[in-house]
């Protein structure tokens, strides 16, 4: 008995038209769409400030225009944390929308997580629920299940649970589960979207298409996609986004610890990859809690320096600013020089560095006019060729995410049935503190004194890199044995920190995972307080893998 599940979005502003296509493209059962991520939450909360009863994704509600009688018709069941922060909200909006399409459709929500009351001065508090809630609506006749904060891979637990009436201590068929949302939940990074080795590929990637899950009740599956369509699945493509946005062996949730050590691809024909071996344990105690808090007001300015004497000139532009801040400075200034400048260039713009500053402060007229008023007035009176990218503005209030962590029995997880009812689910009936795994044995080293040439890093390895609140991982993963034995001795965080010497000073942690042939490193603290503050040039991490592959060092000349 196999359950299909495909996935429709992976973040608020995915494609649009995504959600008819999943729906028209093959066979399915449910179709999820994700749309919460840590800087969508501050988003929704500015948005319930303006306006009370808003706080969901209106794209859900829009693209539900021309959905929601396919998904009737097909008998596909919609599971969908777009409801934010205010799901009841969004499912009283899609019980209006079928009753003016003439759509018999049972609508539920699962509610909870929002612990605002108890944290004071945050825009947004919500805890990160599981899936038995989404499954207690499924399993009572829902054809609509609308979500706010519940974890990413929530949204394929709570359908495989109810589907196959899993208990909550069936460990190592919800962590198989978790890590089939784990990969489907950013939607077109499962099928060849942002993908490392894109260039190798005689696949059209101009639109890939969705991700879906063959899941069967013993907890493994098959990641495939809908025929005809875009892009494609291979074990390459799998095996980057389950090192996407995770840590060490164990990845955590509200039902269950996944461990990723225990996780075994393999090719199952063409676009079609067999996920199976999954262990699972018991989940941790604490649900975590995201935290969005107002943290000040931003500003920014970048300098163009074209041509000779660029250290000169931004030397000069920076002793001008501090003098004209020097009487209400603000609280934090930050300097880049970014030289995309190249000798004897074929255009002034490849001519040019850019000097960009940052500034941050609880008073916006710190980081106003105080700063574009200074930085213009330099235009005359400062290096030759002055001018900058755009005119800084008045100042823009910036958020900051951080995580907390409350038991989980105090929290108050309920299902809304279609029908009215509440439901409570209960907390996890066994939980497990967690350490971190020993790690594994490292493969055997390549024989000494091979023959090695000057290349960079990403001819021999994929990466695949993300943001959790102000740290940032790197995945990092070979394609072969030999290439994994070289990688595993190789790649040290020594080496690390003197390819990306942006994480000097930070605590950095790598983690073995050699059923995937991986290594994914923690890098603590180098978005400083996460993406909304943009603390640095890439604030999500994205590119991150892609500089690290772009590095050189000597690499065997038998794995090139």
């Amino acid at each position: 008995m196999t359950l299909r599940i495909g996935n429709a979005s992976g973040f608020y502003g995915d494609r649009f038209d995504a959600l008819r296509e999943m729906l028209t493209g093959g066979e399915l059962d449910v179709l999820t769409g994700d749309y919460l991520a840590e800087l969508t939450m501050l988003i929704l909360g500015r948005d319930r400030m303006k306006d009370p009863a808003a706080g969901y994704a209106r794209t859900f509600l829009r693209q539900l225009e021309e959905g929601l009688g396919l998904a009737h018709e097909r008998g596909v069941k919609i599971v969908t944390n777009a409801g934010g922060l205010n799901p009841a909200g969004l499912a009283d909006a899609v019980r209006q929308l079928a009753g003016r399409l003439g759509i018999p459709v049972r609508v539920a929500h699962v509610e909870g997580d929002d612990l605002l009351a108890r944290h004071p001065g945050t825009l947004a508090a919500h805890a990160y629920l599981g899936g038995f809630g989404i499954a207690q609506c499924l399993k009572a006749g829902a054809d609509v299940v609308v979500t706010g904060r519940v974890t990413d891979a929530a949204l394929v637990t709570g359908p495989a649970a109810a589907h196959f009436g899993w208990a909550p201590d069936d460990h190592d068929r919800l962590a198989g589960a978790v890590v089939a949302g784990h990969i489907l939940e950013c939607g077109t990074q499962a099928t060849g979207g942002n993908y490392a080795f894109f260039g190798e590929r005689a696949k059209d990637l101009r639109r890939p298409g969705f991700p879906l899950a063959e899941l069967h009740a013993d907890g493994s599956c098959v990641i495939t996609k809908h025929p005809g369509t875009g892009g494609f699945v291979d074990v390459g493509t799998v095996t980057a986004q389950l090192l996407y946005e995770t840590g060490g062996a164990r990845y955590a949730g509200p039902d269950v610890t996944a461990r990723l050590d225990t996780v075994r691809l393999t090719q199952d024909g063409p676009d079609r990859v067999r996920v199976e071996g999954v262990t699972g344990e018991a989940p941790p105690p604490d649900l975590k809690v995201g935290l969005n808090r107002f943290g000040g007001f931003r500003n920014e300015v970048v300098f163009v320096l074209t041509g000779l004497d660029i250290e000169a000139k931004a030397a000069l532009v920076r002793e001008q600013m501090a003098d004209a801040l020097a009487g209400n400075p603000p609280a934090e200034v930050r300097w880049d020089l970014v030289r995309t400048d190249r000798p004897d260039a074929g255009t002034e713009e490849t001519a040019s560095a850019l000097l960009r500053l940052v500034v941050r402060d609880q008073d916006q007229t710190a980081v106003g006019r105080a700063l574009s008023g200074a930085a213009i007035e330099l235009a005359l009176a400062s290096y030759p060729g002055f001018h900058v990218v755009a005119p800084p503005g008045k100042g823009a209030p910036y958020g900051v995410f951080e995580a907390a962590y409350v038991p989980q029995d105090t929290v108050e997880h309920l299902a809304v049935l279609h029908d009215g009812r509440r439901v409570a689910v209960p907390a996890a009936p066994g939980t497990l503190v967690l350490d971190e795994v020993p790690e594994p044995a490292l493969p055997e080293p390549l024989p000494p004194g091979a023959a090695t040439r000057r290349a960079p890093l990403g001819l021999v390895a994929g990466a695949r890199s993300g943001d959790k609140g102000g740290n940032a991982n790197i995945g990092v993963w070979a394609r072969t044995d030999e290439a994994w034995r070289w990688l595993a001795h190789t790649l040290t965080v020594e080496r690390l920190r003197e390819l990306l010497p942006e994480t000097a000073g930070l605590r950095v942690v790598r983690h073995v995972l050699p059923n995937l042939r991986a290594l994914n490193f923690v890098v603590e603290g180098i978005l400083g307080e996460g993406v909304a503050a943009q603390h640095r040039f890439d604030p999500q991490a994205k590119a991150l893998g892609e500089w690290l592959r772009s590095r050189h060092l000597d690499i065997p000349e038998v794995l090139l």
